[in-house]
């Protein structure tokens, strides 16, 4: 087990130190201690200095201590702690005046986000000498983000759903979604806050500029990075329902990818209520047409990020998006594919826009594509160093192989193109933050969503 102040030690970068500590906490590498017993019980720990045991009984004893004013908060929170099997599994309640400049910082469809600093930091683990929690901070404290929660003083416990949700995602991959520290509130207000970790690169759309310029193995394995983390979002039972480069922030290195907003995320035997809400471009025809969203609807939003990877601009940015374009996409409208993409890219994003549902490829499907192109791909610049196609690549068969040459062979034409684009303005009507759509999309016809493309 490794601890965060041994990978401080080791990469002298907090945020490393974070990715490397998360990859512990998920059982992806595995580091031998001297410390593996609490000091207090003598029995194993689960985690770098983590007993559940004797941390759920400390965070029993502070309740009485602290409360949010609200029962569902509270029960959350203490849930949280009590179940805590590593430090990335705790939640807080933490008064707003441990945070220092709080500054407005971005908007998002239904909320504001603001940075702020967090004086004591998140919990690491137990100090036995000091009797208190080791936390972890810059000398000038940690750098969060706030999500306020607008018209949230009186909060019910469906209006957590989503935190919930994504909590739960959060445990089982704490390197594909954006932490949770915990919650605060505002005193003039009383708005609750949702208090999150904080990416420097900031959402996916903000670095497509960037990201274009990317050879293809890499944008191979950040779009890998995003379908693992729908994918455990599916394999929870759950649907997104708001898939979008909006709702994809990246680290500092471009590393890793954490996906947030899960406001629309629902089981998938939750039956569709009658509002819709999203970005339209990024919405599947069925959910279009007033049908239940599904799994398939979210790897039709993924099939907008794999074109963003062509492009290097969002999708229909150079028109309207109004009834018009909803009509266009529900008969069969996709944005226009990009010069020198390889031919195999095409035909899987082609699959994942599908206009039938059931045409369209699962998360596990996407991933083991995207690993095998990885792979491949890999392995032939190690026995092809001048990037010239000297010696084959063993073990793959034949379609693998040429899915694998065109990756190679449209790498450098790709970027050399795409360098040089001048990435132009959106349309002023081009709207990619998440909004009710259900008014906008009825209003030039008063029949329902369904029948006015029902013979499309």
């Amino acid at each position: 087990m490794y601890n965060l102040a041994i990978c401080y030690k080791n990469e002298n970068n907090l945020e490393k130190a974070f990715y490397w500590r998360q990859k512990v906490a998920e059982g992806k590498l595995n580091f031998e201690s001297k410390d593996e017993s609490c000091n207090e019980c003598q029995k194993p720990y689960i985690d770098y200095q983590w007993c559940q045991k004797c941390n759920s009984k400390r965070f029993k004893q502070n309740f009485l201590k602290w409360t949010s004013k609200n029962e569902f908060i509270d029960k959350f929170i203490q849930e949280a702690q009590l179940n805590a099997k590593n430090c990335y599994e705790v939640l807080e309640w933490i008064p707003y005046d441990k945070f220092l400049n709080v500054n407005y910082y971005d908007k998002g469809g239904f909320s504001e986000i603001y940075k702020a600093v967090w004086l004591d930091g998140p919990i690491d683990s137990w100090n036995f000498d000091k009797q208190q929690w080791n936390r972890w901070k810059y000398q000038t404290g940690y750098e969060v983000v706030f999500k306020i929660l607008n018209n949230s003083s009186i909060l019910n416990n469906k209006f957590l759903d989503e935190w919930k949700y994504h909590y739960n995602c959060q445990k089982k991959s704490f390197s594909k979604f954006i932490q949770i520290f915990g919650i605060t509130q505002d005193p003039y207000n009383l708005n609750y806050i949702i208090v999150m970790s904080y990416a420097k690169k900031g959402n996916l759309r903000k670095c497509l500029s960037n990201i274009i310029k990317f050879k293809w193995l890499d944008k191979l394995q950040l779009l890998k990075n995003i379908i693992s983390g729908l994918k455990v979002i599916h394999e929870s039972n759950l649907t997104h329902g708001d898939f979008h480069d909006g709702n994809v922030l990246l680290s500092d290195d471009y590393n890793e990818v954490f996906i947030i907003d899960l406001g629309l995320c629902k089981p998938i035997s939750d039956k569709k209520d009658n509002e819709c809400y999203g970005v339209l471009p990024y919405m599947a025809p069925e959910i279009l047409k007033n049908k239940p969203y599904t799994p398939a609807s979210d790897i039709y939003s993924f099939s907008m990020i794999m074109w963003e990877f062509t492009s290097g601009i969002p999708p229909y940015n150079n028109k309207p998006h109004d009834y018009h374009l909803y009509i266009d996409i529900c008969k069969g409208e996709r944005p226009e594919i990009i010069e020198n993409t390889p031919q195999c890219y095409i035909d899987l994003m082609k699959r994942c826009w599908d206009s039938d549902p059931e045409n369209r490829p699962t998360v596990t499907e996407l991933e083991y594509k995207m690993s095998e192109w990885i792979r491949c791909t890999n392995e032939f610049y190690r026995v092809n160093r001048n990037g010239f196609y000297n010696c084959r690549v063993s073990d793959i068969d034949i379609k693998l192989e040429n899915d694998m040459l065109e990756f190679v062979k449209e790498n450098n034409a790709l970027v050399q193109e795409q360098a040089n684009i001048t990435i132009t303005q959106p349309h002023s009507q081009a709207y990619y933050t998440s909004r009710k759509l259900t008014e906008i999309l009825v209003k030039e016809d008063s029949g329902c969503l369904e029948c006015i493309v029902e013979n499309y």
